[in-house]
């Protein structure tokens, strides 16, 4: 593909609240989601098991990254002894630029869940994936400790998961990173921020990326911000409770997990 061709986009498939209140729609609260533009229907399907309603606010679009350079890194990521994938998105990007397919002893490992069900979609039978679906809980895995002199690719995205290869290179393994896609950001639609103005219910904000919650918060109205840093804050990890505080949230819980059920799944009975 031509240099000066734009990247492709790629669209998936897409405070206590008692029951008495859920019923009422005008009551209930109303779920900010961080996803990336047209990629909500997960976190719509969370919310509409609590009754609740979603306003996407996403901050970016995703973008297949497809060039001469991508796809050369794209091929010696996938010639290695172990493959990382670290989102859906990257999982999805790979393969919408070559098929996937694992060779005899190679392993291939994901973040998370949702990355190593993306996997298996793609062709990769087995997948490595632990428990802690964040960095750390990836590299704790038994398969990336004994890792020196081993071909190590990763499929991700400029400003992704930064901690993933400099440990690995740190363990001595050969890092070939492929940034199959891009983050292409975009301005909150008037439209949404018009009817945040207007809703004067309580808000939840799922936060799953640290980067997605920064960027948001950059992007919108003075007035918006301070909303959504006063709004119920559900993070996947420690690490980003950490960070939604500095960032100014005010409200910051821990979820059960980083995909939209786990984060919205204590909502219902949350203190």
């Amino acid at each position: 593909m031509s240099p000066s061709r734009s990247p492709r986009a790629y669209y998936t498939a897409d405070t206590a609240y008692d029951a008495a209140r859920l019923q009422d729609a005008a009551c209930a609260p109303l779920v900010i989601s961080l996803r990336p533009a047209n990629d909500h229907a997960a976190m719509r399907r969370a919310a509409a098991a609590h009754g609740l309603q979603v306003l996407a606010l996403s901050p970016w679009r995703i973008a297949v990254r497809d060039d001469a350079d991508t796809r050369r890194s794209l091929r010696a990521a996938l010639a290695g002894d172990i493959v990382i994938a670290t989102s859906p998105a990257a999982v999805r990007a790979a393969a919408t630029l070559v098929a996937l397919r694992a060779r005899r002893g190679q392993a291939f490992c994901a973040v998370g869940s949702a990355t190593a069900g993306a996997l298996h979609r793609a062709g990769i039978r087995e997948v490595h994936s632990p428990e802690r679906m964040d960095s750390e809980g990836l590299l704790a895995l038994e398969v990336l400790h004994a890792v020196r002199g081993l071909h190590v690719g990763l499929l991700t995205a400029p400003g992704g998961r930064d901690r993933i290869a400099p440990t690995l290179r740190a363990r001595r393994a050969i890092v070939q990173r492929a940034d199959v896609y891009a983050r292409q950001p975009q301005p909150p639609s008037a439209r949404a921020i018009a009817r945040l103005r207007a809703f004067d219910g309580p808000l939840l904000l799922p936060v799953s990326s640290g980067e997605a919650l920064l960027s948001t918060l950059a992007a919108v109205p003075a007035d918006i911000a301070t909303r959504l840093r006063d709004a119920r804050t559900w993070v996947a990890s420690e690490r980003l409770a950490d960070l939604a505080r500095e960032a100014g949230c005010r409200d910051v819980r821990i979820a059960d997990g980083p995909r939209p059920a786990q984060l919205l799944a204590r909502v219902a009975r949350a203190p």
